[in-house]
């Protein structure tokens, strides 16, 4: 198997390096934050209007740089469905007049509840400094005021910095914008697909096939500690797994698992994975020590049981199982042990995914139809997000509170075009995911190093 040049990226220390905190009682002081605030864990949440202005430049030739981290900022507070941005020519007060201080009355005449007010500034050793300032418009005070440093090719991951920090800022979670997604780029026709591993960042920015489609490749997976991952490739017909640096390019030989048809999962410590393999009409689970190498079989028995995935605190694990007759979900012990049944609605449970925050457990039930669901890890509380003809691979943000898949159109039974698209937990905000390419199977990975 080939692959192309490596996805390199700076590392968040290199980025951070130099990180300030800019003033943040401007006009008084910071009382905002009672103020200014969305409760994401309630159902449909009305979107905040936000201003996010242009960044301001020190030089002519940074002034498109300073739009540029503007429209990418605002581009992702859109995406997460809880922020409105509102339209720059309705702004009464110019960015450069920003620079003395926001004229509070001319931003809540147009609406406006939050501001965002951002500089851009090559330093004498080359490096571009992004810096941004939040204001609750309505109490008339700054919340938090942040800046960045880095080469200026690293504008756009700045950009996601800047994201994140109003994200948190506002409702209380940790941001995801400086993630990067994984999937399946599928092409050609149905009855020969040409499957290809790729890469983007989660705004489909900077995408890049990873390899060249030699060999069909499925089900990647994140690391969960460093930028691996692991994938699932067919050499001479036989399921082989690949462990995969992004950022290097290296690859390496797990093993030949016969009988394999997903990708194993990382532990969240990065040092294990789990799996299913099938022999003579069963499956079972196993774990593989990928220092050691050394192998070890979590089930027994004639049952089908497939898909699992740990917990975040690494004590047990969700897997699918029929032996209760038909396919639903279990935990147990990450160790092995007695199972509990967790789900009980109609139809067949498929790809349950633990959320990074251990609170859910998302996966897809087979009952005219496909839905994505999350429940609590004790099968309480169960709802349906999203539902159509084709939908599987839930895969979790880092911040646990959006979800990624891949949705196969129905086209009157023809199959029709697999695409991926994102879906926050209100199952009210979904949105298609643009890729260069037909798409399924995505990774999301944790927040960048």
């Amino acid at each position: 198997m080939t692959t192309e040049a490596p996805f390199t990226q700076p590392s968040r220390r290199a980025l951070i390096a130099g990180f300030a905190a800019l003033p943040v009682a401007v006009l008084g002081t910071n009382t905002a934050l009672a103020a200014l605030r969305i409760d994401i864990t309630r159902g449909k949440v009305e979107p905040l209007p936000i201003a996010v202005t242009s960044f301001t430049a020190s030089k002519a030739d940074e002034a498109q740089t300073g739009v540029n981290v503007a429209g990418v900022v605002a581009a992702d507070l859109e995406r997460s469905g809880l922020f409105r941005p509102l339209n720059p020519r309705s702004f009464v007060q110019t960015p450069e007049a920003l620079k003395a201080g926001p004229r509070f009355a001319d931003w809540r005449v147009i609406g406006a509840q939050a501001l965002v007010q951002g500089h851009v500034e090559t330093q004498g050793d080359g490096r571009l400094k992004v810096e941004f300032r939040l204001f609750d418009v309505f109490a008339g005070e700054q919340m938090t005021g942040l800046a960045y440093y880095s080469t200026p090719a690293n504008w756009r991951r700045m950009a996601h910095f800047v994201s994140d920090a109003i994200y948190k800022r506002i409702t209380g979670e940790d941001g995801y914008f400086d993630t990067r997604i994984v999937y399946i780029a599928e092409s050609g026709p149905k009855t020969r697909p040409i499957k290809r591993l790729a890469i983007m960042d989660q705004d489909g920015a900077n995408h890049k096939f990873l390899t060249d489609g030699a060999d069909m490749v499925l089900t990647p997976r994140f690391s969960p500690t460093a930028q691996e991952i692991t994938y699932l490739s067919y050499f001479r017909n036989e399921p082989r797994v690949y462990l995969f640096n992004i950022d290097s390019g290296r690859q390496e030989l797990v093993g030949n698992f016969p009988g394999m048809t997903f990708a194993p999962r990382f532990s969240p410590d990065g040092q294990k994975v789990i799996f299913a393999m099938a022999s003579e009409g069963r499956s079972n689970l196993y774990t593989l020590d990928l220092r050691t190498r050394q192998q070890t079989r979590l089930t027994t028995g004639n049952a089908l049981d497939v898909s699992p995935s740990y917990s975040p605190d690494s004590k047990r694990i969700v897997f699918s199982s029929d032996r209760g007759g038909k396919p639903n979900l279990y935990t147990m012990n990450a160790a092995g042990g007695e199972a509990q049944r967790i789900s009980f609605g109609e139809g067949r449970f498929h790809t349950p995914v633990w959320s990074p925050r251990g609170d859910l457990i998302a996966y897809t039930q087979e009952n005219d139809g496909f839905s994505l669901g999350v429940m609590r890890p004790d099968g309480s509380g169960a709802r349906t997000l999203s539902k159509s003809w084709l939908q599987d691979g839930p895969t979790w943000a880092p911040n646990g509170r959006v979800l990624m898949f891949y949705r196969q159109s129905d086209a009157w039974g023809r199959g029709g075009k697999v695409r991926l698209y994102s879906i926050d937990l209100t199952g009210f905000n979904e949105r298609e995911v643009v890729t260069p390419t037909e798409g399924s199977d995505p990774a999301w990975s944790p927040l960048l190093p």
